[in-house]
């Protein structure tokens, strides 16, 4: 089901992941996380940005149990732990803050 950015229609799979990666944007990640419900904030930002860097570095997408050491060790015990990523992706944090990104979903994540 594709999704309408600035008059453009970027494809998605069937579970809402961008099927281009390169098609991501800031409008992008806002229209991704309408359809999940999320208002995004300086918080969510700050995760889908660690994402992004994460992924140019390591080609990879972190299952959540990484994504939480990582971000802890970048961002602060008060940012990495389970509580604080949940509160701000529900859905899961490396799955749904993932998709946000525009990237693909991580290894492990039914």
């Amino acid at each position: 089901m594709p999704i309408e950015v600035g008059g453009k229609s970027l494809e998605t799979d069937e579970e809402g992941y961008l099927a281009n990666l390169s098609e991501w944007s800031e409008e992008a990640a806002t229209a991704l996380a309408e359809a999940e419900g999320i208002d995004m904030s300086t918080n969510h930002w700050e995760v889908v940005n660690f994402l992004r860097e994460y992924y140019e570095e390591y080609q990879i997408a972190p299952a959540v149990r990484v994504l939480t050491k990582a971000i802890g060790k970048k961002l602060g015990k008060d940012k990495g732990n389970s509580k604080y990523l949940y509160e701000l992706f529900p859905y899961g944090p490396a799955k749904q803050a993932c998709k946000i990104a525009g990237l693909p979903k991580p290894t492990g994540c039914v």
